[in-house]
């Protein structure tokens, strides 16, 4: 243990002195041998590789400061950071650079913060021409005096990209191309000048080598490059955060790159509302970024034809046409942030791969977008404002079955509508498919109405419930009637002691028993007779109706045959009405023959009840037991009448 403990320590020490040799030889070597790391991303074989930045990498921020009033940020033995380069020192940063012939190993230099005159900057460009640097960045530069014309040197150098950035010209009063054409003539394959306020560039006054421009964050305009057929190698031109304005001349300007592949308008007023300019964009292009402008629907009529990868988020497009647009090499489409309120069909993007479509105005998506997309593999669409209804039920299904090609899925997909559905999850929602489907629900509902009318049917014509309509009907027009007709007469007066209501088989006991012993016995007992006491000329239901109300009893002789007649039913139904509308005892049951309860139809349900509740005179078959009967009846209905002659009849006595 005690001699692993002694092998490691000495192997430590051994690493520590190495170390501090190593850094001493560094310091003490080749005083001008000071390099700073920069970018490389810039592919030197001719790939197609894009490059889209040169970003500066302090990766030591160990900083010493030289005898020469500049401070090195780092330095390797390939690489070179320097800051705060001034009037004052940037003599000797030319002598430093100028000791750099073609061949040295320093292949990148970065100057930062860097305040020199127009002279003096063109010096350290033009040194730096014919150095052996390859990538050189040169960011927060102020040019402080006057800027003249200047035949630039551009021949036997190994500049392969030139970074600048953040430059301000104190200098207001210049000409423009006098600065331009530095920049335009240079024979590197990438430039970029961004963050300076750059309003123009000049055409190069000959077939330039550039492969790679970025002019990010500049105030350039559609006056760049009109007319320009000198970019013929360009390959990446990015323009964002510009003022470019036309979409049209954004294409003109690109026509003539014949080796345009990427372009990048993000970021700047694009707008294409005239639908008859043409637009004629270069043929190579294939990825195009259109984002953040101010772009319609229209800009499906103003879009490279072999495009392959577009970007059109952040606009104000609302929908897309079908026709409108014949994109047959597009393979990634962004529409996210847009207006659009539905997913868009692929017949036009019949390679579509890639689709977002995230946060726009998607209530309820097209259940069938997979199948007008059958090449889609991956789609997003959450974050939209979700209408959790029967309509996205089919949406819901289309996930189930797309196999995981819905990005984002389940947290990007929430409802929005209805409120108290508000953040619950797509996959969480669910409806019966009696709800969603409506002709099921039609189908269904209109059975239950079948059902439903016919149980009620059944129920009317089982209880005889149309005949009581037709008798409350009838008994509702005899008032109406009798009230237009006679309206001082409406005060019913009493004119006979009982209503017989009888069936016409049961006549004789009528006219032979009940009338003679009623009627001729002692007392003025006063009965009223359908055959002699209906008066010609009225219905049948209104004399009916008249004899009971000016009746004070109603008297029913049952009998298997009382059972069996219509009008008898009228009588017992009518009756029984002013039963209950005058709150009277009026009714008077007499048994004359059993009535076996299977006879009785079911329309006379009242009168089983009338049976069951109250009590009924049975006519008895024994003689001596009839006088009895007679002196009950005539209790049941013994009143005092007016007689014709004024005078009242008096009562009845057994």
């Amino acid at each position: 243990m005690t001699q692993n403990m002694r092998s490691l320590r000495n192997f430590f020490l051994y690493k520590c002195l190495f170390a501090l040799t190593f850094w001493n030889h560094i310091r003490l070597s080749v005083e001008n041998e000071l390099f700073t790391s920069a970018s490389n991303d810039f592919p030197e074989d001719g790939s197609d590789k894009k490059i889209k930045s040169l970003p500066l990498l302090y990766t030591n921020s160990k900083q010493s400061k030289a005898n020469v009033d500049w401070v090195v940020i780092q330095n390797t033995t390939e690489s070179l950071s320097l800051s705060e380069i001034t009037n004052d020192n940037v003599k000797k940063l030319v002598a430093l650079l100028s000791n750099f012939r073609q061949g040295s190993r320093l292949q990148n230099l970065t100057l930062t913060n860097v305040s020199v005159d127009w002279n003096a900057l063109i010096e350290i460009f033009q040194t730096v021409w014919h150095s052996s640097i390859e990538y050189f960045n040169i960011n927060s530069v102020t040019q402080l005096s006057d800027i003249e014309s200047y035949v630039f040197d551009y021949s036997g150098t190994s500049m392969k990209a030139l970074t600048i950035k953040n430059v301000l010209i104190t200098d207001l009063y210049f000409s423009q191309n006098d600065l331009y054409k530095i920049f335009a003539d240079m024979n590197i394959a990438a430039l970029t000048i961004a963050e300076s306020d750059l309003i123009h560039m000049l055409c190069p006054s000959s077939d330039s080598p550039f492969r790679y421009l970025n002019f990010l964050k500049n105030d350039l305009t559609d006056l760049l490059f009109q007319k320009c057929d000198k970019l013929i190698q360009l390959e990446t031109l990015i323009l964002q955060k510009n003022k470019f304005e036309s979409l049209s001349k954004v294409s003109f300007m690109t026509s003539h790159m014949k080796s345009l592949k990427y372009l990048d308008m993000s970021n700047n007023l694009l707008s294409h509302d005239a639908a008859d300019v043409q637009c004629r964009w270069a043929e190579s292009l294939t990825e195009l970024d259109l984002s953040s402008n101010q772009l319609t629907d229209s800009v499906f009529e103003c879009l490279p034809v072999n495009i392959k990868k577009l970007d059109l988020h952040n606009n104000q497009i609302t929908s897309i046409a079908k026709g409108m647009a014949e994109l047959k090499s597009l393979q990634e489409l962004n529409l996210a942030s847009n207006r659009l309120a539905d997913l868009p069909g692929c017949s036009g993007f019949t390679s579509l791969e890639f689709l977002n479509i995230e946060m726009n105005l998607i209530l309820t998506p097209s259940a069938d977008f997979f199948q007008s997309c059958p090449r889609v593999r991956e789609l997003q669409a959450g974050h939209n404002p979700f209408k959790c209804s029967c309509e996205l039920q089919g949406f819901i299904r289309l996930k189930r079955q797309s196999g995981g090609k819905l990005f984002g899925w389940p947290a990007a997909y929430v409802c929005e509508y209805p409120e108290d559905l508000r953040g619950t999850q797509l996959k969480d929602f669910h409806l019966t498919e009696l709800a969603c489907n409506t002709t099921l629900l039609l189908v269904t509902a209109l059975l239950l109405t079948l059902v439903l009318v016919a149980v009620v049917a059944f129920v009317c014509i089982y209880l005889d419930v149309p005949w009581y309509v037709r008798m409350t009907w009838q008994w509702t027009q005899t008032k109406r009637r009798a009230w237009h007709n006679h309206p001082e007469e409406q005060e019913t007066v009493l004119q006979f002691h009982a209503f017989i209501s009888y069936s016409e088989r049961d006549s004789l006991w009528v006219k032979n028993e009940l009338i003679p012993n009623l009627e001729k016995g002692e007392g003025c007992v006063q009965l009223c007779q359908h055959e002699r006491n209906f008066i010609p000329g009225k219905s049948i239901v209104e004399n009916i109706i008249n004899c009971i109300e000016k009746s004070y009893k109603s008297i029913f002789v049952l009998s298997p045959n009382f059972v069996q007649s219509e009008w008898c039913h009228y009588e017992l139904y009518f009756a029984h009405h002013k039963l209950f509308s005058e709150n009277s005892n009026s009714l008077i049951l007499i048994l004359l023959e059993p009535i076996p309860p299977y006879i009785i139809p079911t329309r006379y349900h009242k009168l089983k009840a009338l049976m069951a509740k109250r009590t009924y005179l049975e006519w008895p078959k024994e003689r001596s037991k009839r006088a009895l009967f007679w002196a009950n009846l005539r209790a049941a209905i013994s009143i005092n009448l007016p007689t014709a002659d004024g005078e009242r009849c008096g009562e009845t006595d057994d």
